[in-house]
Parts: structure tokens; sequence; C-alpha cells
């Protein structure tokens, strides 16, 4: 019986093609859509950030090393997860690798269950980072409709400031105030304070931290 095909893709970067094909043969029997790669610059030149995916690279390649390729996507901010796959004497290497960021590694030769639980796992995750990077992008186009004073209130109504307060702050009446108080609700969809500050503090990160950029 088939598992149910699972959603993202497993990339494989290593120049060994022996290996590539073992592994795109297993992991494609359990169902993972499988991309292989010869070297880490062709995986860079055809890597799509926006998918939900994995990367599972050898430590050492010719060309760039799989150390380089892991620099490289934290250079691009990536949350791709990786695994590595080391050889004997690659432990301390591998180690260090997993301080960056990576999720594991493994030694050759790999155990196939361990490999396959290591992918699920490496996918959730990729799920989650997909959906909270969905999630920011959906809150700073809301944001990004606001107007330099707006986001200016949105911003005190975040900290706790009352209207009156608000209004010495910014050298603007009361109503004017309420004004862009009440745009602000508007252009983001809130019904609630409580929902306001979701989406605010949801954007920024911090409580009373500035709300991003807007538009003039």
């Amino acid at each position: 019986m088939s598992l149910i095909p699972k959603k993202g893709t497993v990339y494989v970067v290593d120049d060994d093609e022996a290996v590539r094909d073992s592994l795109q043969w297993l992991l494609e029997g359990k169902d993972y859509r499988v991309r292989c790669f010869d070297s880490a610059e062709s995986f860079l030149a055809r890597f799509d950030p926006r998918e939900v995916a994995c990367l599972i690279t050898d430590i050492r390649m010719d060309g760039m090393s799989g150390l380089e390729l892991q620099d490289k996507l934290l250079d691009r901010k990536s949350p791709l997860p990786i695994v590595f796959i080391t050889g004997h004497g690659d432990v301390p290497m591998a180690v260090n690798t997993m301080k960056k960021g990576a999720m594991d590694f493994i030694e050759k030769p790999f155990k196939e269950d361990a490999l396959v639980s290591l992918v699920e796992r490496m996918l959730d995750e990729a799920r989650v980072a997909f959906s909270q990077s969905q999630e920011a992008a959906s809150r700073d186009a809301l944001l990004s409709r606001l107007t330099t004073r707006e986001a200016q209130v949105l911003e005190r109504i975040v900290a706790g400031r009352l209207n009156k307060q608000i209004a010495d702050d910014l050298g603007i009446s009361i109503k004017t105030v309420e004004a862009h108080r009440a745009n602000v609700m508007e252009k983001l969809n809130a019904n609630t304070v409580a929902d306001l500050l979701k989406i605010a503090l949801g954007a920024s990160g911090q409580p009373g931290a500035p709300a991003p950029a807007a538009k003039p």
C-alpha cells in the first residue's frame, strides 16, 4: 500500500552519482518528491526558496563544499532545513554545521529508516517556516496600506498609549487620533483592539516595537 504523497520537495546535492541515485530511489519509494543536483553551484542556480523543501547534501564535494553551500544559504537568509551526509572523519565538521543551524548529520553508510525519519522532521519544520512566512507576508501587506501617520498611531496603540497621550506625542488633536485609529482598524481588518495587537505584534515580534515602514 502506497503512502499518501508528501507535500514538499527533497533536494539532494552530491557529486557522487551512486549516492544521488540511491537516495532518489529510496525517497521516491516513500512518495517524496526528489530533485537531484551534482554540485552546489547547480543547486543554487535552480533552487526555489518559495518551495516547502529540505536539503540533503554531502559535506565534501568537488567545487563548492557542503559547508560553503550552507554559508551561501545563510547569506540568503534561507530557512531551508539541511542534513549533511558525512564520511567517517567528518564528524567534527558536521557538528560545526549544526552550530550554524543544520538539523542533523548522518554518517555513511546511513540507515534508511533514520534518513526517512530525518526527512519527515525536516519537511515538518519547512512547512511551519513556510506558514510563518506566508502569515508575515500577509501582515506586511496589510501594514503597507497604512500612511506614515497611521503607522505612528498604531505604534503607540501597541505601546499602550491612550488617545490623549498619542495626541500629545504627535502634536495632533484627539479627534484626529480617533480618525486615524478608525482608519487603522479598517485597513487592517481588525474588529477589536485585540485583533489590532495580534496583527501588529505578529509583524514586529516584540511588544512596543515599531510597525514596519508604511507608505507616505
